[in-house]
């Protein structure tokens, strides 16, 4: 059963390109969804497949993950901020996780913020924080799945979601899967 998290987490997947960046954007999306963040925006080109993709994983592993496309993601921040959502921009240049995850765990609603090409000097403006997972290049879904996993503590890992036909079944070897029958 899926617990009611103490933070609603939110993603803002900058700067899609249909063409270049479907698994990316793909695996942005699963990170956030497996991770426990409520719902992924995206921002850039319109990709209908992208949504597909992710709503038959949600129909088929569970829980109520939803993706959605913002046309324009400058306004969508600012009325995520004004429904009081803490702006969280994950960039290699930010203050590091571990001098701020604290404060950030207190915020109720979170807006995460995933780059992607270079990313507009309004994001750093008008984040609230701009959060580092290392001060070294590397991957933005790597530094999505560590920021939530701090912020939930790591009880994300042992989440079940509700209304899944399908769950793996740990096993020291081979793969065991359970799947709901109709």
């Amino acid at each position: 059963m899926e617990d009611k998290e103490k933070n609603e987490i939110v993603v803002l997947r900058l700067s899609h390109r249909k063409n270049r960046d479907k698994r990316v954007t793909t695996h942005v999306a699963l990170v956030a969804r497996a991770f426990s963040a409520k719902k992924c925006f995206y921002a850039g080109d319109k990709d209908e497949e992208l949504e597909k993709r992710i709503k038959k994983v949600v129909e088929k592993w569970g829980g109520y993950f939803r993706i959605e496309y913002s046309k324009n993601w400058k306004a969508l921040l600012k009325e995520l901020k004004n429904e009081d959502y803490f702006i969280v921009h994950l960039t290699m240049y930010g203050i590091p996780i571990q001098n701020l995850i604290e404060k950030i765990k207190n915020k109720e609603k979170i807006v995460v913020i995933v780059g992607s090409e270079k990313v507009p000097r309004e994001v750093y403006d008008l984040a609230d924080c701009n959060l580092a997972i290392t001060n070294q290049p590397h991957s933005e879904i790597a530094a999505l799945a560590i920021f939530l996993d701090r912020i939930f503590d790591s009880t994300e890992l042992y989440k079940e979601f509700e209304n899944a036909k399908i769950r793996i079944i740990p096993s020291k070897r081979g793969k065991k899967v359970w799947q709901k029958s109709d």
